[in-house]
């Protein structure tokens, strides 16, 4: 997440039965986490190395393949009580283990009392099963950072299914000759192709509006063209209000618009677009131009006719592989076009304030309870935010629930500690264990820092935690991080749950 980079240049304008879940769920995770270590590598889920240089497996765990000749056991659901789930992770909550609070305390509490938090630590953890009562600590509202995705991704897999695409268009305008690029809010759209060998390590799939020029090439004939482009299905401003001032004019995040290439990033540069919306029109001109399309002057902004002859399209990836990788990297921009996706969904607006009104809504739809929450953006760069832990918990027993299958991508897309995304360099201290143990979404603003995902006990049991801190020192900023991951890490090596009864 790119929230706390420095000015970058000149200010500018604006805009997821009791028996399967004790005898099958850890040793299927550790098998799932086997195969994302695996997808690290293959899909660049987390950073990439030089080819000649030796991985350590301590530090490095990422780049440690696994080992050849290793074959993983088929597995299949037990047949009397595995339930109907294809994915294996239905969690029966009558059935689900209780936590000990005395033991989840003695886990937690010298990592959240270190003083390099700062003065207002929250934390929650509950057994992963829907409903399963919580221990907490503090009182429970925090300002959230990028755990703020969490609930953006939730609402739209929720809102739209897992398997919705977005779609680009290029249509016909009013005025013979004219062609009008329609921007339908895909957060991955693409400037151009992959190569070969760039589509054999990239996930998931992009649509790129080179492709889409070619295309339109091929349909339009003979003849000049005057390209005009529609960014109209997302309403209000570009630069969220609730953001600090500089956030875009200093290259923080791009501009939000419906139709934007790269995620707002100019080319090879770690710069963004002005204008994504023009910058996205000038690529497909050049495309067009490249394609022996003779195209008058420079491409403006219009509004495509209702009903208008469609001559290119180009599909977005499924929502659920988008939202993994906006998960894994924590990307601004994707969340923030998703949460636009959410409020056109709900309310009809495509904003700011249409999507996290839109987000609440869908959340609270679910029987969680969001009436102390408040969100202001879909990405979490806004430091108005605050948020309960109890959502971020509710929403993740939700997701591993049966009734939370629409939004199973938020556990399958959250890195894995020492693994993959924002968690590939983290987890160096605490026990070695919770590498590749916790699967958490990481938040980071100044002087804030926490994490929020899942992990499997010590003796087997998955749990849901929120671990906050946003008072932190912004000099401490490390050892922070450390110690929310300690504190992290001790889940992953507590024996936490209460004995049985009897």
């Amino acid at each position: 997440m790119r929230e706390a980079r420095g000015s970058k240049r000149r200010g500018r304008d604006v805009r997821h039965s009791g028996g399967f879940l004790r005898n099958w769920l850890a040793p299927l995770l550790v098998l799932a986490l086997l195969a994302a270590g695996v997808g690290a590598y293959r899909f660049e889920w987390g950073q990439r190395h030089l080819p000649w240089l030796a991985a350590d497996p301590v530090t490095e765990p990422e780049q440690v393949l696994v080992p050849a000749g290793l074959d993983l056991p088929a597995w299949s659901p037990p047949a009397d009580d595995a339930g109907d789930d294809p994915a294996g992770i239905v969690l029966d909550p009558a059935a689900a283990p209780r936590l000990d609070p005395a033991r989840v305390a003695a886990a937690l509490s010298a990592d959240l009392a270190d003083p390099d938090l700062g003065r207002h630590v929250v934390a929650e953890v509950a057994p992963l099963a829907p409903g399963a009562p919580s221990w907490t600590s503090g009182d429970g509202r925090y300002l959230p950072a990028s755990t703020t995705k969490l609930l953006t991704l939730g609402a739209a897999l929720e809102v739209l299914g897992p398997d919705h695409t977005f779609t680009t268009r290029v249509v016909r305008g009013e005025r013979a000759g004219e062609v009008v690029l329609v921007g339908g809010g895909d957060p991955l759209l693409a400037s151009r192709p992959l190569t070969l060998a760039e589509a054999g390590a990239t996930y998931p799939a992009r649509a790129d509006v080179t492709t889409l020029a070619l295309e339109t090439a091929e349909a339009l004939g003979d003849g000049p063209v005057r390209v005009r482009f529609d960014d109209s299905l997302f309403t209000g401003p570009t630069d969220n209000p609730a953001w600090r001032r500089d956030y875009v004019p200093d290259d923080i995040v791009a501009p939000i618009t419906a139709l934007m290439v790269d995620g707002g990033d100019e080319p090879d540069s770690d710069l963004k677009q002005d204008d994504p919306s023009l910058a996205s029109a000038r690529v497909f001109v050049d495309a067009l131009r490249a394609a022996g399309v003779r195209v008058s002057g420079q491409p403006r902004p219009a509004v495509a006719p209702p009903d208008a002859e469609e001559l290119a399209a180009a599909e977005s990836a499924p929502l659920s592989q988008v939202a993994e990788r906006i998960l894994d990297v924590s990307d601004n921009e994707g969340s923030e076009v998703l949460a636009h996706q959410v409020g056109l969904a709900t309310s009809g607006t495509g904003s700011f304030e249409g999507g996290a009104a839109g987000v609440l809504q869908t959340l609270g739809g679910l029987g969680i309870d969001v009436a102390a929450d408040e969100v202001y953006d879909g990405s979490g760069l806004s430091r108005r935010n605050r948020v309960s832990t109890s959502t971020l918990v509710g929403l993740l027993q939700h997701a591993a629930g049966p009734a939370g299958e629409d939004a199973r991508s938020l556990l399958t897309g959250m890195p894995v500690a020492g693994f993959t995304g924002s968690l590939t360099y983290r987890f160096a201290e605490g026990p070695a264990l919770a590498r590749g143990l916790v699967r958490a979404k990481t938040g980071t603003l100044t002087g804030v820092h926490a994490l929020a995902g899942v992990v499997v006990g010590r003796d087997g049991v998955p749990m849901a935690f929120v671990l906050g801190a946003d008072r932190s020192p912004p000099e401490e900023r490390y050892d922070a991080q450390e110690a929310l991951d300690r504190a992290a890490a001790a889940l992953a090596a507590c024996r936490c749950s209460a004995p049985a009864a009897g």
